[in-house]
């Protein structure tokens, strides 16, 4: 059971000193709520009395031993990770090297147990470069760890990163790295808010799944300067980066972390933002192209997706998806060559519950293996399965997702627990892609399908969507209806644009005459010449044909047209009579002149056939039929039926 999780909770509750509901706090440790009463029972098992947390119907609380239980934290694998982390990091500041006897007394362990540590130490060094860049050398009770500084930090960065929860961003990893020196723990949770919004306006999107590895990179390396030990150009293994990414980390770390970071740490740091957790945003092909793009990598991705979408049949042609899946492997090559690994938290969920996703992001990547000699690890081919899955779940999702803007004014990670909610319980059809922590955004910063609010925003739109800080059942329901407003609005202004492709105000005609079919022909005929549509022949061709057979329907719509498709283009002109026309042996309500097109006529049965379904129905007729004074009226009825 995470002990790290069991003190958030205890932290969480002595900072509130109020009573939490249990879903909240599942919320803020990201476990379920079942997780949250497993924490709270081991909690109470860590003191006499068992009051370390309270449980009631308003949730749980801290009780009166909730500080005792904290400090008596007795995780038996949490001490010996600790120790290794001191230990690291006094190998790391002593130059000169520590004294074995006098490191065991410091630690309270026997020089056995030291021993055993650094034979975990000299464990790690295998893992920490490719190269074996460090080593511990030992002059009898005098230990020290020799290798440059790159090496070093690299070796910092992978004790911390087996501290690393997927499911959070904690500080306990940093805490841990950054040994208590210069570098508060806690102001990198203030970067990171600052570092994603100043990339943010720079116009990147940032992979949140990736920021942790860069932040602990970060943090890292603010520490050391912070001790006299910069990388020096030579040290980055590459050429010094000029770009707005190294002045904004430049520019925080100096105003978060108190830190004057150089060129090399700069040129560096810049490198590992750009090639690990962001990419360009917008989604125009050209602006894409334009990020430095190498042509040969998007031949080759161009090349394999096309071959997974044959082998696969899926729907991966899309511009923008090729473009930042090339430029995405264009960073992966870079990593692999500066032997820098990105984990994916996700890898072990998507391989299971995706399987196929994962096995067509395994083809992409062998075929860039043959083709780029690229090399991919299963969190490198989870990137991939991630950017395919994205793609795959526009395409189906395309006709009915929404996305919205979450405004939020920002209070601790307020707008975090919140948007959570949003996605857990409204994901399904409402995509987030953007939070305003600002009181009175501009309405320029919006422009989403919806806005869920917490505080009311002045000339609210019907867009705009009033919900509580903690999304309630009541909210869910609220916002679930004005998205169901919305797609249907959304539909049905598409079916419109549909209908209107064939029908026009310039071609309706009500009251019809009662003047028999013949006359009513010509009359809704010369409509359609007017226009330009068709020529005389196709009226006389069309009265042709309805002397053959009557076209109608049923005792509501007839359908005249000619045999021959020599219209401009398929229009049908149609008019509604105040009661009935004679048609045939019977009467009719509506007459719909058809002119077909050969270019068009497969595209046009589609409205054919909803037409004929439509009034072929009673109740649908008289509806249509009430609202037909006007073209306007017409067009609206209709649709509505037809979407039902």
């Amino acid at each position: 059971m995470s002990t790290r999780r069991q003190d958030r909770l205890l932290s969480a509750l002595l900072r509130e000193d109020a009573w939490i509901a249990g879903p909240r706090l599942a919320d803020l440790l990201g476990v379920t709520p079942r997780s949250v009463r497993a924490y709270v029972t081991a909690l109470n098992a860590r003191v006499p009395g068992g009051d370390a947390v309270l449980s009631g119907a308003s949730g749980y609380r801290a009780g009166a031993s909730a500080r005792a239980a904290l400090a008596a934290r007795s995780g038996d694998d949490a001490t010996p990770r600790a120790r290794l982390h001191v230990l690291v990091r006094s190998l790391l500041d002593e130059a000169d090297g520590i004294d074995v006897f006098d490191t065991a007394e410091r630690l309270h362990v026997s020089e056995a147990t030291l021993e055993a540590d650094l034979a975990k130490v000299r464990s790690l060094l295998d893992g920490a470069s490719a190269d074996g860049g460090l080593v511990l050398e030992r002059d009898r009770d005098i230990v020290r760890l020799r290798g440059g500084e790159r090496e070093q930090r690299r070796l910092l960065s992978r004790l911390a990163h087996d501290e690393m929860d997927a499911a959070e961003f904690p500080v306990d990893p940093f805490r841990l790295a950054l040994g208590g020196g210069t570098i508060p723990a806690e102001a990198v949770g203030p970067f990171r808010t600052a570092l994603v919004a100043a990339l943010s306006d720079l116009g990147y999107y940032v992979n949140e799944l990736a920021i942790a590895d860069v932040l602990l990179h970060i943090a890292i390396a603010a520490d050391r300067v912070a001790a006299g030990r910069e990388l020096d150009g030579g040290d980055t293994g590459a050429e010094p980066v000029e770009d707005p990414v190294a002045e904004v980390i430049g520019r925080l770390a100096r105003t978060q972390l108190g830190v004057e970071l150089g060129a090399g740490d700069l040129a560096h740091l810049a490198r590992l933002v750009l090639t690990r957790i962001v990419t360009p945003g917008g989604t125009d092909p050209a602006t894409l192209a334009r990020a430095g793009l190498d042509p040969v990598v998007e031949a080759a991705v161009r090349g394999v997706v096309r071959q997974a979408s044959t082998d696969y049949q899926v729907d991966l042609d899309d511009d923008a998806f090729v473009l930042r899946l090339a430029l995405h492997v264009q960073n992966l090559l870079r990593r692999v060559q500066e032997e820098s690994r990105t984990r994916n938290p996700l890898t072990r969920s998507l391989k299971s519950a995706y399987p196929m996703l994962f096995e067509v992001a395994v083809s992409v990547v062998s075929g860039l293996q043959e083709r780029l000699g690229l090399r991919a690890d299963d969190d490198e081919i989870a990137y991939v399965a991630m950017h395919i899955g994205g793609r795959l779940e526009r395409s189906r999702r395309a006709e009915t997702l929404l996305t919205a803007t979450i405004v939020c004014p920002g209070y601790y990670e307020l707008h975090e627990v919140l948007r959570s909610r949003v996605d857990h319980s409204l994901g399904q059809g409402i995509e987030v892609v953007r939070v305003i922590t600002a009181m009175d955004p501009g309405e320029d910063e919006i422009d989403t399908d919806l806005v869920l609010s917490t505080v009311p925003l002045p000339g609210a739109a019907e867009r705009v969507v009033l919900i509580q800080p903690f999304l309630t059942e009541a909210d869910v329901e609220r916002v679930q209806q004005a998205a169901a407003r919305l797609r249907r609005a959304r539909r049905l202004t598409r079916l419109r644009e549909e209908l209107s492709r064939y029908l026009s105000a310039d071609a309706f005609v009500s009251p019809l005459p009662d003047a028999g079919e013949e006359e009513i022909i010509r009359l809704l005929g010369g409509r359609l010449l007017q226009a330009g549509l068709i020529g005389e022949d196709y009226i006389e061709n069309t009265i042709q044909r309805e002397r053959l057979s009557s076209t109608a329907f049923s005792d509501a719509l007839a359908v005249p047209h000619a045999l021959q498709m020599t219209a401009q283009r398929t229009a049908i002109a149609v008019g509604v009579a105040a009661g009935s026309v004679a048609w045939g042996t019977g009467r009719v309500r509506v007459v719909a002149l058809a002119a077909f097109s050969e270019q068009d006529r497969d595209a046009f049965q589609t409205v054919f056939e909803q037409l004929v379904e439509v009034f072929g129905e009673g109740d649908s007729v008289q509806r249509i039929v009430r609202r037909s004074a006007t073209f306007a009226g017409f067009l609206d009825e209709l649709v509505a039926v037809i979407d039902g």
